[in-house]
Order: structure tokens, then sequence, then C-alpha cells
């Protein structure tokens, strides 16, 4: 990877927006100058938004279809969810079509398409320490955990109180589901965790259907983070947690799209669905500045990596989201945006993927580690094989299986002949 300048770019921060250069060197951002690498003008025509973070998924989980209630009926918890789940020719399938391996890395795919570079993976360190550094995207490994905090959750971790404290002494986010339901137990879970003494800054609580006006005084008070997974909730409970009550209590919000088994597709489906809902709900917009942020600055926060990542300021990895400009303001822009509009994706300044234009970013070739991809029409190169990988499922399973979250078809892939190498099917 060589050092580069992005110029002439609408640059886009918490507390604006602005055409400017932005830099990368050794990694991480820096402010432009002449002679600092590679240069590619954007020509006023793309938005630069910090790379975007998704503080909820399970990246063991994507598949599809969705698998939920039926017949008009709703969950009163997790539980009968995971049950069905189970027990869904959808899971057998997956289990099917993909070792742990090619599901991590399928996952890293359907994250990595939507912008998204910074995930977190809810499930213990045993299952997944060995498997996240493998992964072309960055899936955060400074957490604590518990499953949930109810009689019946999934044993998780060494209990709340030992996984609570070991992110207090490392600094790092305690997380776990959260009133996941309207059970009795997911009622009391705050009055739950205030007797244990976890409540504080620490936390990041994901769904939180069932909190009170009480428990969201409690959790503005303590510090409390919380990921607002709307889709997954609607599809699976027919409501959501009371997120304008959350807002405008001051909580630190981010969003979370949960596996595809229930949430979004993506990231980006997920901002547009929470957009919809909060219009639905309560007659009035959600603004789109404030969704950035739930999706860069404040969910680095929850995950206590904004030293690291969230925005575009110096020093910070060169984590980039480079998006088609499309409308005047660059909040709107991207509350809109598909993955056919994205133009170039990095993390720690290494581009992932992007159109050809930004080929010189890579050296004077195109490596061996990167393929090429007809994706919205364009030829674009992407980190590893992702073509391969639908390949493999579809011949695993038998029959033409389509994943919404990959947003390219493999039969209109072309043969090309890769730099050095064989030729293989991949587009071009």
């Amino acid at each position: 990877m060589k050092d580069y300048v992005l110029r002439n770019g609408v640059v886009v921060r918490v507390d604006g927006f602005a055409r400017a250069a932005l830099g990368v060197q050794n990694e991480r951002i820096i402010a432009a100058r002449d002679g600092a690498g590679v240069e590619i003008d954007l020509e006023g025509r793309s938005y630069v938004y910090p790379a975007l973070i998704n503080t909820h998924d399970h990246l063991r989980g994507n598949y599809l279809p969705r698998v939920g209630p039926c017949d008009g009926k709703y969950y009163l918890n997790w539980l009968p969810w995971d049950n069905d789940l189970k027990a869904s020719p959808c899971y057998a399938e997956r289990t099917r079509a993909l070792d742990i391996d090619k599901g991590y890395l399928l996952s890293a795919y359907k994250t990595l398409f939507s912008g998204v570079v910074t995930v977190n993976d809810h499930f213990p360190h045993k299952l997944n320490d060995d498997i996240l550094p493998t992964l072309p995207i960055r899936a955060i490994t400074r957490y604590s955990l518990a499953h949930e905090c109810s009689s019946y959750e999934l044993q998780w971790g060494d209990g709340i109180p030992v996984e609570h404290a070991r992110a207090k002494e490392n600094g790092w986010p305690f997380i776990t589901h959260l009133a996941e339901g309207f059970d009795q137990e997911s009622m009391n879970a705050i009055p739950y965790l205030e007797g244990l003494g976890v409540l504080d800054d620490r936390c990041l609580f994901v769904h939180c259907i069932a909190l009170s006006d009480d428990d969201i005084a409690k959790c503005a008070a303590a510090g409390v983070s919380i990921s607002w997974c709307a889709a997954s909730n609607m599809f699976m409970f027919n409501t959501t947690c009371k997120i304008k009550k959350m807002l405008d209590a001051g909580i630190n919000v981010t969003i979370g799209t949960d596996s595809s088994h229930t949430g979004s597709y993506n990231m980006l489906e997920e901002i547009r669905y929470a957009r919809a809902l909060y219009q639905k709900m309560y007659g009035q917009e959600l603004g789109a500045a404030a969704l950035f942020r739930m999706v860069t600055v404040n969910a680095a926060k929850a995950l206590g990596v904004e030293a690291e990542t969230g925005s575009l300021d110096a020093g910070k990895y060169g984590d980039l989201l480079v998006v088609k400009a499309r409308h005047k303001d660059p909040y709107e822009n991207l509350c809109a945006a598909q993955s056919a509009d994205i133009e170039l994706v990095t993390c720690a300044g290494k581009p992932l993927w992007g159109e050809m234009r930004f080929a010189p970013l890579l050296g004077e070739a195109l490596p061996a580690q990167y393929t090429t991809l007809l994706i919205g029409g364009r030829k674009m190169f992407v980190i590893g094989d992702p073509l391969a990988l639908y390949r493999h499922i579809r011949k695993a399973i038998g029959y033409k299986k389509k994943l919404d979250f990959l947003p390219f078809e493999p039969d209109e892939q072309k043969k090309r002949k890769p730099a050095g190498g064989k030729t293989k099917e991949m587009s071009g």
C-alpha cells in the first residue's frame, strides 16, 4: 500500500463539511500536503466519510432467508426464536454450505460492501479469537461480554460481574443483549444490573426493547451506550425500543444490524429502515446528521475505539468511505446511499474495495490478494475473492442461492487473467 492524497473531495465531519484534501500515511490520516504519495482527484463529485461502524452483528450468523415468527405472531423474548432458527431449513443449509471460517468471511463481505470496516461480533472470545484477525475488515477484539441478563441466557464469558470488572480494568466495553423481549426478566434488566453494581459508562446494551422511562433515565445518568437494531426488533417483536426518549435523554445511541437471520441486509439498509421507522413511530424526521453520528463517532465511543477511528481527524486510522455525491447535503447523501454508490472503502489506509481509478493506491499492478468484480456496472477491485466464495456456496447447496447483502450476481461476471496468475472466474 502506498501513501496517498485524495484531493477535491467533500470531507464530511460531525461539525460540517467542506471541499478539502485528505492524506493517508503509514495507515493514519494526515494533513494533506504536496508530495505525500499517490494523488487522486475526486473533482468535487465525491463525499469522503469516516468508514462506518456496526456495533452489533453475529458474524457466524449471516445468511438468508430470515427466520422468525409465523402466522402474524411475535416472540416474547429471544429464546423461542433461537429454537426456531436451530430447527429451520435455512440453518441446516447454512451449516452445509459454510464452515466457520467461510461463514465469517461471508459476514466480512456483508460488512464491507456497505461501507463498514469496524464491527462488533457478539460472540465469546473462545469462539472468535482465532478467526477475527484473519478477516479483511476490523472486528474488535478488545471487549468483555455476557450473552444476556436473564436466567435463560447462553453462558458466555465468566459471568456479568467478572466480565464487567474486566472491562473496567482494561478500558473495554462490556457488551450484552438487554431487555430483548417482554417477559418479567427482560423488564427487570436494569434493576438487576444495578443490584450487581455494573451500570456505568463501560456498558453497551443491545436492543433494550423493554426499558421503562425510569430505566432510560438511569442509563443516561450512568453514561450507558445503546445499540439500536430497529429492523431485527420489528421482525421479531413488532416493536422496538423507545428510541426518541433515549435520544432526548442524551444517551449515546448507535446502530447495529444484528445478523441477517433477523436484521437488515446491511448497514446502509438499516440506516434507511431506522429513519423510516422513526418517522412512522413519531411523525417527525430523524435528522440525517444524527444518523451519521450513530454510525461513526457514537459507535466508536461505544466500542472504546474513539481514539482510533470514527472520524477523519489527523492521527486516526485511515478508515475512509468515498461515496458518489448524489445529494447536496452529504448527511442526506449517506442516508440514501446504496452499495452501488460506493467508490472506495479503506481500513487503516488499506484500500479494501473500490473503483479501478483508485487502483494506483495499491501499487503499480493489482496485487495478487485482490480480484475484480462488476458491481453496479462498474469494474472494481476487492480484497480477496468474494466471487469464489459465492460460487462455493451455490455449489455446496446445489442451486442459485441469492444473498442480497452481496451486491453482485455471479452469473454476470466474466473471465479475466489476473496479473501473474492462471485464468480464473473473476469479473472484468
